[in-house]
């Protein structure tokens, strides 16, 4: 579990706004206090670039990195939400997430607010002659605080520019896509203990009276379903000798009280083998695309949903949505999606798992918009295009299958809905290459 539980904690930081600023903090602080014990020493260097002012004027210039710091953090902070507001408004609230991952913007935060914790420690230490301590100028100290405003001057011209990128169509859509192709390396194949994908006695396996005489494990809380801890629940299965029928994948919502897994015998079922199972699967306030692939997916469609919507009606946006799907759908032909049938080291079943199919991923990437772009020419027309490409990577009549009628849907519909002969024969015409492609060997 600890594997799984990591992953999650460590997404769940890099999904805030405050850890990476904090260590960054936290580091002006040590930065300081060496800076410090070295000026301390009396050996500071005699560089020409030293700072060898007096008291009044180190008082001074701290005073005015600080004050400016307080400032450009509020600038930053007005910035960034003004850029979350835009996001969820042109690509969904589901994308936020998305943002807040950004670490340009953690990295940007944390040197403004780095920059203040340090000029204020610095500007402390400094004494002038005749006050209850002999005069002190850490020298070494300020011109570090020096370096540290120009440092942060140029990291302000970064944000300018990286806040205006981020928001734009072409980056969010991009790093969607870039979320599902990690998904897909991660997940496909994927393994629960030992997966005998060519076990040759799988369904003769599972006990004809399962469904009578397996007990459910029931969900303490209430959340997305983020990740499932393959080991700790294989673990589980063989100290008590279990057959587990995970009844959820990942992605979907659990409400509490609902069934989590079947167990079989039912009998071993208490309170303390519930509470275990319930600790391997991972419940969160969102959907994450660790152990989801259809999540980033949604993310797509969702886009390409508001792009072709009458308000905004930009189907270029949808477009490039559809086309990242076509390059994600055609990575997932090409993979092996694993069994849902899991072994352990003797070859003894012990979890039935409910995976995803390229078929239903399919329909999760086609079935909105091809019914929210029914009279949108350009926009059916690159379906079509998107689906000839997928054929072309499929290994399987299935896959096949799933293609065909998704486009023979967005045929049928292109009739219903486009009154133009000849932008009705454009998407006949791109219909047909979808059907060479698929009958290809």
């Amino acid at each position: 579990m600890k594997n799984v539980k990591l992953s999650k904690l460590w997404d769940s930081l890099h999904s805030s706004y405050w850890f990476i600023p904090t260590l960054m903090a936290v580091g002006s602080m040590i930065l300081a206090l060496a800076m410090l014990t070295l000026d301390r020493t009396g050996n500071t260097p005699n560089w020409g670039w030293i700072y060898t002012g007096g008291s009044d004027g180190a008082r001074a210039l701290l005073s005015s990195v600080a004050g400016s710091m307080v400032s450009v953090v509020a600038t930053a902070f007005s910035i960034t939400i003004v850029a979350l507001t835009l996001a969820s408004s042109n690509f969904g609230p589901r994308l936020l997430r998305n943002f807040m991952q950004d670490t340009g913007n953690q990295i940007v935060l944390g040197t403004f607010i780095a920059t203040f914790i340090y000029s204020l420690l610095v500007l402390r230490t400094i004494h002038s002659e005749g006050e209850e301590y002999n005069e002190f100028v850490p020298q070494l100290s300020v011109t570090v605080g020096t370096a540290l405003a120009i440092a942060s001057i140029g990291v302000l011209i970064y944000f300018i520019h990286h806040a205006s990128t981020i928001i734009q169509a072409s980056h969010v859509i991009t790093q969607v896509s870039a979320d599902l192709d990690k998904a897909i390396d991660r997940l496909f194949p994927e393994k629960i203990g030992e997966d005998k994908a060519n076990h040759p006695r799988q369904v003769g396996e599972i006990p004809a009276n399962f469904d009578l005489e397996a007990s459910p494990i029931k969900a303490t809380g209430d959340g997305y379903l983020q990740a499932i801890d393959d080991e700790e629940l294989m673990k589980i299965a063989r100290q008590y000798n279990l057959l587990v029928r995970v009844k959820n994948r990942p992605g979907k919502f659990i409400v509490k009280g609902s069934d989590l897994a079947m167990v079989l015998p039912g009998e071993r079922v208490n309170q303390n083998l519930n509470q275990q199972i319930n600790d391997a699967f991972i419940l969160g306030k969102e959907r994450t695309e660790y152990q989801d692939v259809q999540f980033p997916i949604d993310q797509l469609v969702e886009i390409a949903l508001r792009a072709i919507s009458p308000g905004i009606n930009d189907p270029f946006t949808a477009i490039r949505c559809i086309d990242r799907l076509s390059a994600g759908l055609s990575r997932l032909a090409q993979r092996d999606f694993p069994s849902p049938y899991r072994y352990d080291d003797e070859h003894n079943l012990r979890v039935i798992a409910l995976g995803v199919t390229f078929e239903k991923l399919v329909d999760s990437a086609f079935n909105q918009i091809r019914q929210y772009s029914k009279p949108d020419v350009a926009v059916t027309i690159r379906l079509l295009e998107a689906i000839a490409c997928i054929a072309t990577y499929t290994r399987n009549s299935k896959q096949r299958e799933a293609l065909r009628r998704h486009a023979e849907m967005i045929l049928n519909s292109s009739r219903k809905q486009i009154s133009q002969e000849e932008d009705q024969k454009d998407v006949e015409e791109r219909y047909h290459r979808v059907i060479q492609a698929l009958e290809q060997d």
